[in-house]
């Protein structure tokens, strides 16, 4: 296959996925809800913590520094952090098990009516289904970008956010994509100056 002919065949695969995914009525609905719910949390002085494995990880790390950080222009911070950084998850592995690496973290540092956006393109990884258990425990509001049918995550989280996509690629690139338009409906609400 010639190179701009793999090019032509993934860019419009995505955007089929893309083009899926917009066209499923609940769509809508979801996303609001968890446009909604990351503002409440804000707003009262909550914290929104992330977590994922492998890509889904960088891309939980992602969302977390565009909310410390900035998006667009610059605004005050906002609470947020991707569980399992290195010496944690090598910390708890060896003394709990890697089941554990996000719930225990989560445990320590989050409190009822924060958030947690739970990334998986299968929905079957046990340490995220550890945390989202964890998280309920607790009182935290469960999100979870989820592919493939949502797996046992949809059943347990709050609001499943579930995206169409045979492969891996596909289902993290649309949960980015779903991530940064989050920040952009938070930052309208909250920092309005800046739009």
């Amino acid at each position: 296959m010639e190179i701009k002919a793999i090019w032509q065949t993934c860019l419009k695969d995505a955007q089929n996925v893309l083009g899926e995914y917009m066209a499923q009525p609940e769509t809508w609905k979801t996303l609001e809800k968890f446009s909604t719910e990351l503002i409440r949390a804000y707003k009262n002085g909550g914290k929104v913590f992330t977590c994922g494995n492998g890509g889904s990880h960088c891309d939980a790390m992602h969302f977390a520094e565009e909310m410390t950080g900035r998006y667009r222009k610059d605004r005050r911070p906002l609470g947020s952090m991707a569980l399992g950084d290195a010496p944690h998850v090598t910390c708890v592995t060896n003394d709990y098990g890697f089941e554990h690496i996000f719930s225990r973290q989560l445990e320590g540092m989050g409190r009822k009516g924060d958030v947690l956006i739970a990334l998986t393109t299968s929905g079957n990884s046990k340490n995220i289904l550890t945390a989202i258990e964890k998280a309920k425990e607790m009182g935290i509001y469960t999100v979870a970008l989820l592919g493939k049918g949502g797996g046992p995550a949809k059943a347990i989280v709050d609001l499943p956010i579930v995206v169409p996509g045979v492969t891996s690629d596909r289902i993290q690139e649309l949960h980015m994509l779903i991530l940064h338009t989050v920040i952009e409906t938070i930052e309208r609400e909250l920092f309005p100056e800046n739009y």
